[in-house]
């Protein structure tokens, strides 16, 4: 049996994210079958914490003493963590996204393995925003570091690789994981209620969304847009929700409800309840929320780039919206709307193709064969 170490400071336990809701779904599923299973991140406190998450073990370093070398700090004292770890229980891998890596040497007792959530040079070009050079020097070394890659979509892998190489290094494409065993709360719909969820960003398209739910209100004024997610901060300190409600009206966000970021369980019973959810994001890797939603039996309107192709058959599964024009996002909506048993049957059909193609057993079984080829 291996013994598998995931560096990130993302975890549900810790903060909300969907780097971080991977990781626990699919750690619990590695200890159910005998793994080992060890998340190393830092932590925002004085001193080292340390629990268990059904037998996956969370240790948490104590935040950097100097802020002006936080990189060499955490690269020293999450090394020296892992040779400690590493001589209790021997690590088979130690997975990353794409910057961490950068942590680590190249010459290693364990295989060290990124996994693509989508990093800086993915995102920086998606968002159309310049590289920072401090970080993209970093998931360069990062990726030169690594012994293999997974991406999560043929998108990400694709797009990643116009800006960073491989090294001919083994490379999988595997799916998120999805928790399948979860059930649909039995809970009442509300034909009023359109659910968001994520984080409340440029990159996941909340700007257009708003500007389409006004023609959305135009024809149907008693339809809510319910946002669940944490707010996203410029590096100024800026909140972006705050830049949403001075750009738009006290009228314009009448129907509009931030919520802030929810427990996983409460935002199953909040898909359920609606009428349909929406996820217009620019740039995604995967798009974890969108087969939430499609394992709640919900018509889904996501979009129609990067791995959207990839999760959603158009009008079959789900729907494929131009997220980058606010006149087709609203017609996805209404046609939502205006054909309620046509997409009650979508949402059916999404929830078996999630069940199909997302199952977290079979997917553990391609990972755990991935990282023994190692």
């Amino acid at each position: 049996m291996m013994h598998i170490v995931f560096i990130s400071n993302e975890y549900p336990t810790w903060a909300p994210g969907g780097k971080g809701t991977f990781i626990q779904t699919f750690a619990r599923e590695l200890v159910k079958v005998g793994h080992r299973v060890t998340v190393l991140g830092i932590g925002d406190k004085k001193t080292e914490e340390q629990l268990k998450d059904e037998e996956v073990l969370l240790i948490r370093l104590r935040k950097p003493i100097s802020p002006k070398a936080t990189y060499i700090e955490n690269s020293l004292r999450i090394n020296s963590r892992l040779n400690k770890i590493h001589k209790e229980h021997a690590i088979s891998i130690v997975e990353t996204s794409e910057l961490d890596c950068a942590y680590l040497p190249k010459n290693t007792p364990f295989k060290k393995v990124i996994r693509l959530h989508g990093g800086h040079h993915f995102f920086a070009e998606g968002e159309q925003r310049g590289f920072n050079p401090i970080k993209a020097r970093r998931e360069k070394k990062s990726f030169a570091n690594a012994d293999a890659f997974i991406a999560v979509s043929k998108y990400v892998k694709d797009h990643t690789a116009k800006f960073l190489s491989y090294h001919t290094k083994p490379i999988a494409i595997i799916n998120y994981p999805i928790d399948t065993d979860i059930l649909i709360p039995e809970v009442k719909i509300n034909p009023d209620k359109i659910v968001f969820a994520g984080t409340v960003c440029e990159k996941k398209g909340v700007f257009q969304l708003i500007e389409a739910f006004q023609l959305v209100k135009e024809k149907h004024p008693s339809k809510q847009l319910e946002i669940f997610g944490r707010d996203w901060f410029y590096p100024t300190g800026n909140s972006y929700i705050k830049m949403l409600t001075e750009t738009f009206s006290e009228k314009q966000l009448s129907a509009v409800t931030f919520h802030g970021a929810i427990p996983r369980d409460r935002l199953y019973k909040e898909y359920a309840s609606s009428l349909f959810c929406i996820f217009p994001s620019h740039m995604e890797t995967q798009g974890l929320v969108t087969l939430e939603a499609m394992l709640m039996e919900k018509p889904v309107v996501f979009s129609i780039y990067g791995p959207g192709p990839e999760t959603i058959d158009h009008m079959h599964t789900g729907l494929l919206s131009d997220v980058r024009n606010p006149k087709d996002i609203a017609e996805k909506m209404l046609w939502c709307i205006n054909n309620q048993a046509a997409a009650q049957s979508m949402g059916k059909k999404g929830r078996k193709a999630v069940l199909k193609k997302f199952d977290k057993k079979t997917i553990l079984a391609k990972n755990i064969k991935f990282y023994q080829s190692l």
